[in-house]
């Protein structure tokens, strides 16, 4: 796996490396390197109960201990939670396993806001372009809301909260008693079965191929309670509003808000045992572009319009990629912009003003 963090990027080299510091400067939670996690086929029939019986489950690798959503910025949580992955033609399996000792849940329907309970949330782009994504939330009786994304909320996006996730499969099992406030609980184990088609806006649609990338995260969503009867009651400030929840995360965010796709991690697809994740290099000109993106929203806050060039974005146009030189490029009016990072024998890559990710054809 590659080095983490700005540290890389840098590493990596933009063409002046003192003009690359100053680009960057300010955004570093935004440019720690994502994780990335190879799931490994299987054919073996798994059960969707929770308990993570079959072997092959066994064999899965877990992802390492979720952070804080804002990641080294904040204390490591005091709970563990950590994800495994398997998929096959049709569907992707998720298990996910937390500890818990205070097992409650009284969200009780279909779509609702099921992050009012602790939960365990799944957030999926299968196009790894920021737009067309979906989420899937889950709590302890295993009551689910799910939802589609046009594109994130920040750029005006709209959640879909009428589409489902046609043939999910879940099932949890509880170490402990639901909704008895006064004992101790260990924690609960989710498990998702979710049909790839359901996951896809359109046509075509192919299984994934050896080697396919989607980008992936989870959230878990945590209250601070104590014991009112058999209740669990959600801790208040002086003003009487619910103190904020814990977002833990696979992937750091850097930003308390989980509709940052491009900062969620990585899931290759393989049906070759053995493979390890390493970042492609397109991912990492993909950085520079971010770099863009966040750069012109900065600067429409303090102007009313976006940058023309570059140059008044303080990034430099030249940037340097696995020691392979990079040319980038802005096209701006007052109120739209588009920018592009190009090298030699490598496909050209777009990013608009709506955080919209494109591969260019030749």
């Amino acid at each position: 796996m590659r080095r983490g963090g700005l540290g890389a990027l840098l590493g990596l080299g933009l063409a002046a490396p003192l003009r690359a510091q100053t680009a960057f400067q300010g955004l570093e939670n935004l440019f720690t390197l994502p994780k990335g996690y190879v799931v490994q086929h299987t054919s073996q029939p798994l059960t969707m109960d929770g308990n993570l019986r079959e072997s092959d489950w066994q064999k899965a690798a877990w992802t390492t201990d979720f952070v804080d959503i804002e990641g080294a910025a904040k204390p490591l949580p005091s709970l563990q939670t950590r994800v495994k992955m398997l998929w096959n033609d049709s569907t992707l399996f998720i298990a996910a396993t937390m500890q818990e000792p205070q097992l409650w849940a009284y969200q009780t329907h279909h779509d609702d806001i099921i992050y009012k309970d602790n939960d365990f949330e799944v957030f999926i782009d299968p196009d790894n372009n920021t737009h067309q994504y979906f989420e899937v939330e889950v709590n302890a009786i295993n009551k689910i809301f799910d939802l589609y994304l046009p594109k994130p909320y920040r750029n005006q996006g709209d959640a879909l909260i009428s589409w489902d996730v046609a043939g999910l499969r879940s099932g949890v099992a509880l170490n402990g008693t639901l909704n008895q406030a006064q004992d101790q609980d260990k924690g609960w184990t989710v498990e998702m079965a979710i049909p790839l088609k359901a996951v896809r806006m359109g046509f075509p649609w192919q299984p994934p191929a050896e080697g396919t990338l989607w980008r992936i995260n989870f959230s878990r969503v945590e209250w601070d309670t104590r014991a009112e009867g058999r209740r669990a009651v959600k801790l208040r400030n002086a003003s009487g509003q619910d103190l904020p929840e814990h977002n833990w995360v696979w992937s750091p965010q850097g930003v308390i808000n989980m509709h940052y796709p491009e900062r969620w991690g990585y899931l290759q697809f393989t049906r070759r045992v053995g493979t390890t994740w390493q970042l492609p290099a397109a991912e990492l000109r993909k950085q520079y572009l971010w770099l863009v993106y966040y750069r012109q929203q900065e600067y429409r806050q303090r102007t009313g319009h976006y940058a023309a060039t570059l140059a008044e974005l303080n990034i430099a146009p030249q940037a340097e990629v696995e020691k392979q030189a990079n040319q980038l490029e802005l096209a701006a009016t007052p109120y739209q912009f588009t920018a592009t990072i190009a090298a030699a024998g490598s496909p050209r890559i777009r990013i608009n003003d709506e955080g919209l990710i494109e591969t260019l054809k030749p």
